[in-house]
């Protein structure tokens, strides 16, 4: 089936763009620039495009990211040290983010006759994030059946939606996925800080994974002390 996947860069959804090229047929992947700190996931993405050999569109939604303002991914607010499941995380959460990125996506896959679109959220994911959730999903995906009136039908394709990010790391083990190209720290630094709520679930998930980690960290060991 032929997919676009919405790929910011990060270790997630370069490993379901891996998974999907293996499985499906991969049209191509579209990442979105809403204003985000971290930015150099969007050149790990551009770089996962070049290496699968598909088209990459980076669509410019920063000035709709402007107004959403009051997270600390988008704007001079401090991102919290620790693990996702914790109240302080939830001032990472940009409104509505992935129902606008899914909406868009939605309408270049109909444009372009594409029969699927494939993200990349996961059971981690759901405590914090209310637009990754399997309520959300569905939702959506009968929204947009609505929308489109089934012409073109597209369909929605989440893989590792009921599961924990140690299993996308496994399945993108086993399909190769080069996880040092990947970028998964909120705070945009050089490195991964190891401390961000992001990097410390990327860091546990190596671990329950039993696969090795080839990330550098700054502060590679403090994962154990809130997991």
């Amino acid at each position: 089936m032929q997919t676009l996947v919405v790929c910011s860069g990060g270790l997630d959804s370069v490993s379901l763009a891996h998974k999907v090229a293996a499985e499906r047929s991969l049209s191509g992947l579209i990442t979105f620039d809403y204003g985000q700190r971290h930015r150099r996931e969007i050149d790990c993405a551009a770089a996962c495009a070049q290496r699968l050999g598909v088209s990459h569109d980076v669509i410019d939604i920063s000035g709709v990211g402007r107004a959403l303002s009051g997270s600390a991914l988008t704007d001079d607010i401090a991102v919290p040290d620790g693990h996702y499941a914790e109240e302080t995380m939830k001032i990472t959460v940009v409104p509505n983010r992935n129902a606008i990125m899914l909406t868009i996506a939605y309408g270049i896959a109909a444009a372009r006759r594409i029969e699927s679109v494939a993200a990349a959220m996961h059971g981690g994911d759901h405590f914090i994030y209310p637009d990754c959730r399997p309520a959300f999903i569905d939702a959506f995906a009968a929204m947009q059946e609505a929308a489109l009136d089934a012409d073109p039908a597209v369909a929605l394709y989440t893989p590792f939606l009921h599961g924990p990010k140690s299993d996308i790391v496994t399945e993108g083990a086993r399909y190769d996925t080069p996880f040092a190209e990947t970028w998964s720290c909120y705070k945009g630094g050089e490195r991964h800080c190891g401390r961000c709520g992001t990097c410390v679930e990327r860091r546990e998930a190596f671990h329950v994974a039993g696969v090795g980690d080839p990330t550098e960290y700054a502060d590679p060991d403090f994962w154990r002390s809130v997991t």
